[in-house]
């Protein structure tokens, strides 16, 4: 097991703390003091050297000295050192936490800028990654924070990770060591199918709560079916039947009738003299349009295509316009930075020979005078090269812009081009118009000609011969579409009565089917709630197993896994007891300090690891358990206004 001793703490400057050292010679010791005086501050430093945290864990807290009135103290250093023997070996770790402040040119004081670490490993300075490679050599920082502190693992970790480490140290029960301790669980084997027992809790949970619902829905669904089934008791389904057929071949009857009434033969002559002339009244209307409108049509083709023509100079002339923009901008760009190369040229070409580079910038003794030749032909050089480059590149840009501005050139003349040529067509286009609008004048239409006045005549004498003799049979075919529209409206009713013995039988059918899945349901919960008792039986196998293995690494401590609920389920918890009292309700400080101990006595066990530990509060407890490490008991002590260190040999003084 590694052996980690703590045989000097040292603060300076640290949270109040102005100057103290903890001189245990990796014994067992006893910090005496009033509240207030910095007990806790030893562990704060203890820790924040080793992690850059207080004992709280946290990463943010205030380690700087203030004054009375809240204010940091500046320029000074907050320090911690530590002095470990590690299996036999040395090792010193130190840490100097300061304020930074610079003086900048021209100013008389110097301003606060922030703050630097200093790190020193074995009093050698080190760098930050040195430094936590060091540390992390010496033992990981979660694990060192939970052998370090009695309260770190019942405050400081979350049950799931209290529940996750203690399964880590006794190991877990696979579900066929819990199966095989009760025979009642065999049939979870084929039942579970590879899930956990916690995925397949899910899955119950899950078909219960659905199979729940449709249970509940179930009786309201058949209700409702059957509040909506038609009453039929003063019904015959077959009469139904044979009355719709009857009435269906009256009615092909009476059409048969109504046609032979309507269909006289000189009715249909007169029809087919009215077809003829409304054919001819078409023909004679296509050729008056193709004589009169052609003209116009031929014109309203030829402005429709000068349209498109000034539609497409108008958007050729946009497109050269945002080009021209286009290069301008860049022209623009280009000499922007032409004159800056300007100025950049004149900076080099300003430059001279720094006469300090005639030192050696070690010894400070003057260079030997070919060494200063040779170094301001070096510089010569390079500034020689400098002024070309830029000179050519100036020259780059010099062209470009040249060849833009041919472009630019170009656009323009292209661009007066287009706008002559749009303003030619708009001024086509302004002379169709009036043209078209003077063969419009012209034009009469074929409504006003006389032909077809003389035809319009011919159709209404037509027509009226027609009404006349369909006049003579009206009477009769409306008393057969009354007939015929009677016979419907029975069969329309016969029809409506016949369908409510259908929508019966599909009720009947559906309450069938409804009544069917409520047996199936209920089968399926029952066959859910063998299961979910399975999984609550192996639960609580699982607890006992779990609970005796895991409590039999523990002398003191005792945990509670799982929590019963009122619904008679379990759920997960982790909770530490001692003596029967919970952690959390009810155990008094001693308890809780005494309980710490022994998980601390078994987590160093698994992981071979002792460490040093900080009891605070340790006066609350009349008698500490054995355990095999360093044990510094922080004591709350009103006598004492300043910090006060007893040994171990001391304190066995004392007791003799």
């Amino acid at each position: 097991m590694k052996q980690i001793e703590l045989v000097k703490l040292s603060l300076r400057n640290f949270k109040g703390v102005s100057e103290f050292v903890l001189d245990s010679q990796g014994k067992n010791v006893k910090v005496f003091g009033d509240n207030a005086t910095g007990k806790t501050t030893l562990f704060d430093g203890f820790i924040w050297l080793l992690f850059d945290k207080d004992s709280q864990n946290k990463k943010d807290f205030q380690l700087k000295t203030v004054s009375e009135a809240g204010q940091e103290l500046h320029h000074l250093e907050h320090e911690v050192e530590a002095t470990f023997v590690v299996d036999s070996k040395p090792l010193t770790l130190r840490k100097v936490f300061k304020e930074k402040w610079t003086k900048k040119r021209g100013e008389a004081t110097a301003n606060f800028t922030g703050h630097t670490t200093d790190y020193y490993v074995n009093e050698v300075p080190s760098k930050k990654k040195e430094y936590t490679e060091a540390v992390s050599q010496l033992i990981d920082e979660n694990i060192f924070k939970l052998l370090t502190s009695p309260l770190y693992f019942n405050e400081q970790l979350s049950w799931k990770e209290r529940r996750e480490l203690l399964l880590a140290i006794s190991g877990d029960i696979t579900n066929e060591d819990v199966i095989r301790s009760n025979k009642a669980l065999s049939p979870l084997e084929e039942i579970l199918n590879g899930r956990s027992i916690e995925d397949h809790r899910k899955v119950i949970a899950s078909k219960r709560a659905e199979i729940n619902r449709e249970l509940d829905r179930i009786p309201v669904r058949i209700d409702e079916v059957r509040r909506s089934i038609a009453d039929t008791s003063q019904l015959n389904e077959q009469e139904l039947h044979d009355e719709i057929s009857f009435l269906q071949h009256a009615i092909s009857q009476k059409e048969e009738e109504l046609n032979r009434i309507q269909n006289g033969a000189e009715v249909i002559e007169k029809q087919q003299q009215l077809r003829t002339i409304e054919t001819q009244l078409i023909e004679l209307k296509n050729e008056y349009a193709e004589a009169s409108y052609g003209e116009l049509n031929k014109l309203r083709d030829k402005i429709s295509v000068q349209k498109n023509n000034i539609h497409q100079f108008k958007m050729d002339i946009k497109q050269k316009e945002h080009d021209l923009n286009i290069y301008s901008n860049k022209i623009e760009a280009e000499q922007k930075e032409i004159q800056d190369l300007r100025d950049k040229w004149n900076k080099v070409n300003a430059e001279a020979f720094d006469e300090h580079q005639t030192s050696c910038v070690t010894c400070g003794q003057d260079l030997p005078e070919e060494k200063v030749q040779q170094a301001i032909e070096h510089f010569n050089l390079q500034k020689s090269e400098k002024l070309e480059k830029i000179t050519a590149q100036g020259k780059d840009k010099a062209n470009n812009i040249d060849q833009m501005k041919y472009q630019v050139s170009a656009l323009k003349n292209q661009l007066i081009a287009l706008e002559a040529e749009k303003k030619q067509a708009e001024s086509l286009v302004e002379q169709l118009v009036q043209e078209m609008e003077e063969t419009k004048g012209k034009t009469t239409r074929f409504e006003d000609t006389p032909d077809y006045q003389a035809k319009q005549v011919q159709i209404a004498e037509i027509n009226a011969s027609i009404q006349n003799l369909k006049n003579s049979t009206e009477e009769a075919v409306q008393k057969v579409r009354q007939a015929i529209t009677g016979m419907r409206q029975e069969i329309q009713q016969h029809e409506h009565n016949k369908a409510k013995f259908d929508q019966v039988r599909k009720s009947q059918e559906r309450i069938s089917i409804l009544e069917a899945e409520e047996k199936r349901l209920a089968s399926e919960f029952e066959k859910l709630e063998n299961e979910l008792y399975l999984t609550e039986e192996f639960i609580r196998s699982k607890v006992n197993l779990l609970e005796e293995k895991i409590n039999s690494k523990f002398k003191y401590a005792r945990f509670k896994l799982f929590e019963q609920q009122i619904n008679g389920g379990l759920m997960e918890t982790c909770e530490t007891l001692y003596e029967g009292v919970p952690y959390s309700r009810g155990l008094n400080n001693a308890a809780r300090i005494n309980v710490g101990l022994d998980i601390i006595a078994t987590l160093a066990e698994h992981f071979n690891v002792s460490a040093p530990i900080f009891v605070d509060n340790s006066e609350a407890v009349t008698k500490l358990i054995d355990i095999d490490a360093q044990i510094i008991s922080l004591v709350v002590s009103e006598k004492d206004k300043a910090l006060r260190v007893e040994t171990e040999k001391e304190l066995m003084r004392e007791a003799i």
